[in-house]
């Protein structure tokens, strides 16, 4: 945070850019947090604040097991849908990578990455894989994937709000109308929307 010295007037500006090391511990802890009961977690109030909501951030884990059932275009899907980015060229954290029926994983949180294969719809074999060899380090028969970013929001949550930012918008545009101030009823409508199917 921004400090005053006034014995040697001196002011310290505050700095908002979010560091890399930072983000990982943060996304680390907090998928500690939501995984195990015997997590103890010291840190300042602005290193948790913010952070959303955690009962949202456990809906969207992706669960990983071998033999499941499970396409590789649903993996993807369910990646995506929690903050994860494809990368096919250099694979970092917060990215994955696809290479035929192989999907390679690098959870922002993690110094290791996961390797996902898969045998038809089914998940044949997980790895934890070095990101930057692609060494093999263990085998896994489950792995859970935590979001990539702390602000996820389930499916259905989103679309219960846009429908009652829609039925709002309707009312006050009534209001308006009503009140006979139609120039701001026109100006309301005139801002661009974003539809969500």
């Amino acid at each position: 945070p921004e400090a005053y010295i006034p014995q040697r007037d001196i002011y310290i500006e505050t700095d908002a850019a979010i560091s890399k090391e930072i983000d990982r511990l943060r996304l680390a802890a907090t998928s500690a947090l939501v995984s195990r009961r015997d997590v103890v977690v010291v840190a300042s109030v602005s290193c948790i604040y913010g952070l959303g909501s955690p009962v949202d951030y456990r809906a969207m884990v992706v669960r990983l097991a071998s033999g499941a059932t499970l396409t590789r275009d649903e993996l993807l899907a369910k990646l995506v849908a929690v903050h994860y980015e494809r990368c096919d060229v250099a694979l970092e954290r917060g990215r994955f990578r696809v290479r035929g029926d192989s999907i390679d994983i690098w959870p922002p949180y993690d110094e290791l990455a996961c390797r996902v294969e898969f045998w038809g719809d089914r998940v044949e074999s997980i790895a934890i894989i070095h990101p930057t060899s692609g060494e093999v380090a263990a085998r896994k028969d489950e792995r859970y994937l935590y979001p990539a970013r702390h602000f996820v929001m389930p499916e259905d949550r989103v679309k219960a709000a846009v429908a009652t930012i829609k039925a709002e918008l309707e009312a006050r545009l009534e209001e308006l109308k009503g009140q006979g101030q139609l120039l701001e009823a026109q100006r309301l409508t005139a801002r661009p929307r974003f539809d969500i199917e």
